[in-house]
């Protein structure tokens, strides 16, 4: 009965490792551990850091259980045996508590100083000019307006590769998280204040984007699509949405916001020259930016200058 029951026990063990291989192996690589861009590798290395140590943990635990368990087992004491009466010991009560600290200094010095690389300038880039995009939500799409070029789109966003990219993240209704895994972290979209998202991106490829945080019903369909290309192939279709895409008007932009899913669109023009983004003179605020606020401000007032010069 015995025999039939460890039997059972191995047949059942052996189902469980080949079930866990069969749906590892057909699962996707997690696009967090596939970079694309300076920040999103810097965060990658910090997840493989954090793993291989939990996996040095794990092991060395059940390797010192399985031990312990074949030591101290009953078949091999005598009947008669008892337990001597122990006090305690300071190096076993120092290795508990000692290793566990360490582990967590160890960590929080690296997640600190990943924090303050990623909230930068991307490594590299400190010298060339960013490429500024105003990414807003509203329920349930994105809008990416590009000031410099006089430009927007909804649910897609062109970036050139090799080139400082900056995000200016705020939302037209409840809190959203801009993510694209592949480039970087997420960062919060709010409605009364711009916070600041410092990306690049080294290859060029096609890569997801999505809001990170519930958003209500539409949350699940509120992604977007990112596609990175040379410099010169993002110049073109600059040049292509000047001459085809028809003009976003207010009456348009107002239409956009109202709670629904879209496909992707293209406009001439951005909702800036008509809505600015949240600021101190309307009531929010800039997080994040290295800028100071005049100077945003500034650059602000004169593209909405230049783009109506054009209209005209």
């Amino acid at each position: 009965m015995r025999k039939e029951h460890v039997n059972k026990m191995k047949r059942l063990f052996l189902f469980f490792v080949f079930t866990i291989v069969t749906v590892l192996t057909g699962c996707e690589p997690l696009k967090v551990l596939d970079p694309r861009g300076p920040q999103a590798e810097r965060q990658a290395d910090d997840i493989m850091l954090s793993i291989w140590i939990m996996l040095f943990i794990v092991i060395a635990v059940f390797a010192i259980l399985v031990f312990m368990l074949i030591k101290y087992r009953a078949s091999k004491l005598d009947k008669d045996y008892v337990p001597p009466h122990i006090e305690g010991s300071h190096l076993v009560e120092t290795l508990c508590v000692g290793i566990p600290v360490l582990i967590i200094i160890f960590l929080s010095i690296v997640s600190v100083r990943s924090n303050y690389i990623v909230e930068a300038t991307p490594k590299g880039y400190e010298d060339t000019k960013p490429l500024v995009v105003y990414a807003s939500s509203s329920n349930w799409k994105w809008h990416f307006s590009y000031p410099e070029e006089g430009i927007e789109t909804v649910n897609y966003l062109y970036i050139p590769t090799n080139r400082a990219l900056e995000f200016k993240l705020y939302s037209h209704g409840p809190i959203t998280s801009f993510w694209i895994p592949q480039l970087g972290g997420q960062k919060y979209a709010m409605s009364d204040m711009i916070t600041t998202l410092h990306l690049a991106a080294d290859t060029p490829g096609e890569f997801m984007g999505r809001n990170a945080n519930f958003s209500g019903e539409g949350f699940a369909e509120n992604t977007f699509n990112v596609t990175a290309m040379s410099q010169a192939k993002f110049d073109e279709w600059v040049k292509e949405v000047k001459e085809t895409a028809d003009p976003l008007t207010e009456d348009k932009f107002n239409e956009l916001l109202k709670p629904g899913h879209l496909g992707q669109l293209t406009f001439t023009g951005t909702h800036l020259e008509f809505l600015p983004p949240p600021t101190p003179e309307n009531g929010g605020h800039d997080h994040g930016s290295h800028k100071s606020m005049d100077d945003s401000d500034s650059e602000l007032h004169e593209t909405e200058h230049h783009h109506t010069g054009k209209e005209n």
